[in-house]
């Protein structure tokens, strides 16, 4: 029997096409455009964010090649500091865009390598010829959030780098009193305490220092009432918002296991704007997949990859912890418990990757469907 062969006319079809790759930094872009491999690229430099510069660099462009007005146009960008915003505003001027994981991007791997803005441009080009061409391989994608689920994430960030700053300013109080060889606990009633603090010698502190303290010590209370609004904000949002986001917290907070924290960022973060296809892709995205090393006879493991949000990724293995914990009579402890639990640190260590990645599925599938973890319990409130 003849079996009719299928193409991809998506890629084999003729067009005419104008290729465009960004190199963005602070003060100016380089762009760099062609219409396929061979052709030498058309540079250019504009000022950075200058969006009628760039309309007219592009049709200049298609005049340059030949190609008519409205010719496609495909361009690409490395993910970085300048966020999704080029991106939505390409897609609105009916410009086919990507962005790309900079990690994914091929390099030469000689110890010493040039590299320059032109350099990197003309590497974007012929790769993004590539991807179009079909090579899906040749890098990765960044999925883009809409406004409202990038958006959503501020809270969870915010709060986090308030926690960050908090942490610090209490490092460094203490640390400044160390450098006079004082150490005393920074609590509420710090400043009350600190006129009495004496040096070894029995002197009082200098009177820089002691500005010096009370304003980190000022900066630090103002990270703690920050935080406090914070929690309080996301506290009201889970008692009275409708979002469908929301409602995604709530039911991974009736998990015994699961907090607050970490039902806001996986929801945030992670299930409610990813459209994940299968369970490959959850660990993936979360940076917990295996990294085989295998050349010739030699075959070694190296690892997790760390490839994904890494935010998730130091939440899922506190997370994996907690379950072990709270939920001794699930499937997955027990699994644990048999395979690792008789280990070594190191093996439970190893272990504790692989339940993460396992719960990180589970809870995928329990929200896409309802299915509750085997051997899971509940809890009879949620916060």
């Amino acid at each position: 029997m003849n079996t009719a062969a299928t193409r991809n006319t998506e890629y084999s079809a003729f067009e005419q096409v104008l290729y465009l790759a960004f190199e963005l930094s602070e003060a100016h872009w380089k762009l760099g455009f062609t219409i396929g491999i061979g052709q030498r690229p058309r540079e250019r430099n504009i000022t950075s964010c200058d969006l009628v510069a760039l309309q007219e660099e592009i049709q200049r462009a298609k005049k340059r090649f030949g190609l008519p007005e409205t010719a496609k146009v495909v361009s690409c960008y490395e993910a970085g500091r300048d966020g999704f915003w080029l991106h939505r505003y390409l897609t609105q001027a009916g410009v086919e865009n990507l962005i790309v994981d900079s990690s994914s991007i091929e390099v030469n791997r000689r110890q010493r390598r040039a590299k320059t803005d032109r350099m990197d441009v003309e590497k974007l080009l012929s790769q993004l010829i590539r991807y179009r061409s079909g090579d899906r391989k040749v890098w990765s994608v960044v999925h883009v959030p809409s406004v409202d689920d990038e958006d959503r994430r501020h809270l969870n960030r915010e709060l986090a780098a308030a926690k960050k700053d908090r942490t610090r300013h209490n490092n460094r109080i203490k640390g400044l009193l160390v450098g006079q060889g004082i150490r005393m606990a920074v609590k509420n009633d710090f400043l009350d305490r600190l006129d009495a603090v004496r040096t070894w010698d029995g002197l009082p502190l200098p009177p820089g220092l002691q500005m010096r303290l009370k304003r980190e010590y000022e900066r630090m209370k103002l990270a703690e009432r920050q935080i406090k609004e914070l929690e309080w904000e996301r506290i009201e949002a889970i008692r009275h918002s409708e979002d469908p986001s929301v409602d995604m917290v709530r039911q991974l907070l009736k998990l015994k296991g699961i907090g607050l924290n970490s039902a806001w960022l996986y929801t945030m973060e992670f299930f409610s704007w990813r459209k994940f296809r299968n369970r490959k892709e959850v660990g993936a995205l979360a940076g917990l997949t295996p990294t085989p090393h295998e050349s010739g006879s030699s075959s070694r493991e190296k690892g997790m990859s760390k490839a994904g949000n890494r935010h998730i990724r130091g939440m899922a293995i506190e997370i994996a912890w907690g379950w072990l914990r709270y939920q001794p009579e699930s499937e997955l402890t027990q699994w644990y418990e048999e395979r690792f639990g008789h280990g070594s640190s190191r093996i439970r260590r190893i272990g504790i990757v692989a339940l993460a990645r396992r719960l990180l599925v589970e809870l995928w599938r329990y929200l896409e469907t309802g299915a509750i973890p085997k051997g899971a319990v509940l809890k009879t409130r949620l916060i």
